[in-house]
Formats: structure tokens, sequence, C-alpha cells
């Protein structure tokens, strides 16, 4: 790594946490802010317009989603890293995040020499997850009735969740009804339940709906 500093843009929807984040990396050598934004479609913008190393991400904000935005930065084929930085550890928050293309995920009770190093090895390209996520990772991965849901499979599983039928569900998302039927099957499967309704109170016990 060379001794350029990191750049950054700090996302949330806080102007305290804003004002303190960049406070503490712009009192520590070796990293620039270049900028804030406060929502998700905002920081899409400031993400183009600033090409940071490093965006920091909160996930839950009135402006957009985090998950929403680190989908739309992957896709735009940014080279910043996304870093979430957030107060929730749950499975709903973090498989998403890091199927969107986030390099890490850190909670915002982290001492501040491990955000440090984060960020430093998020620029470098090297994921970085904090303990108790890292071990929820796991744990989805091996336990079986546990595999984390695509996206696809998330969106029939809300539909399902209004009483949504395969016709409907079918023409909602533009597929046919036979691939309705298969995506039922695998998240039945995921969720290790054999029915509409096991599967949507699963769901909802486990925070995949919310």
């Amino acid at each position: 790594m060379t001794s350029d500093p990191v750049t950054l843009l700090i996302v949330d929807d806080h102007p305290v946490v804003r004002d303190g984040l960049r406070g503490m990396f712009e009192s520590a050598p070796g990293f620039t802010v270049l900028g804030e934004a406060s929502g998700g479609v905002e920081a899409v913008d400031r993400a183009a317009e600033l090409d940071p190393d490093v965006v920091l991400m909160d996930l839950r904000m009135p402006g957009g989603g985090g998950v929403d935005a680190i989908r739309e930065l992957t896709r735009r084929g940014s080279r910043a890293k996304v870093l979430v930085l957030t107060t929730y550890d749950t499975d709903s928050d973090t498989l998403p995040a890091i199927e969107a293309g986030a390099t890490g995920y850190l909670l915002k009770d982290a001492p501040r020499d491990e955000l440090f190093s984060a960020v430093r090895a998020a620029a470098d390209g090297r994921t970085v997850l904090s303990p108790a996520v890292a071990s929820r990772l796991v744990s989805a991965v091996r336990a079986p009735g546990n595999e984390p849901l695509s996206t696809r499979e998330r969106e029939v599983l809300a539909l399902v969740a209004r009483g949504t039928s395969n016709r409907e569900i079918a023409r909602e998302l533009f597929i046919s009804e036979a691939t309705v039927k298969t995506h039922l099957t695998h998240l039945y499967a995921k969720l290790g339940v054999s029915d509409r309704a096991a599967a949507v109170a699963t769901a909802y016990q486990r925070g995949i709906l919310g």
C-alpha cells in the first residue's frame, strides 16, 4: 500500500455521528475525509462525484437504505470499497449487505483503532468483519435450514406474506408461475419449512421480514 492517505466518504443520517467520525479520522494520520452523505441515494451520487477509496456506510437511513446504495455502487462498478458501520448485526441486515457487495461490516461500538485498521484493510480490498458478524455469517452458512435467501427469494416471500397468489406473484415480478414455485421450493428448504404459512412465520421470527 502506498503512503497516500486513504480517502473517505461518510454516510449516516445522524449529523452527530457524521461529525464524530469526521473528527476522528481527520485527527488521525493517513486519512482524508472527502465528504459526507445523509442517505443511500445521496451516497451513490457523492461517491461518483468524489471517488473515495472507502465509503463508511450506515444501513438504515430515511434517505435510501445502505444495502440498496451498496448494490447500486456495485452495479455501477464503483472502485470505492464499502465498509458498513452500523448498530445492527441481525441476519436481515448483515447478509444482504455482504451479498450486495460490502467489503466489510463493523458495529459502531468498535474501538477507534479497530475502525482505523478496518478502513485501511478495506482500502486494500481485504474483507473485514466484526467478530459478532463473522460468527453469525459462519453459522448462517453451516446451519441446515439457515442459508441466506437470495434477493428474488426475499421478494417472493414478501409477496407471500401479503397473501399474494403464485399467479399474482408471477405477474408482479414478470416471471412464470413455474419460476415462482421454484423460488418457493428453494426458500422453503433454506428456512426448513414445508408451506407458505410456516415460511412467513419463520421469516418474521428470524427478522428476514420486518
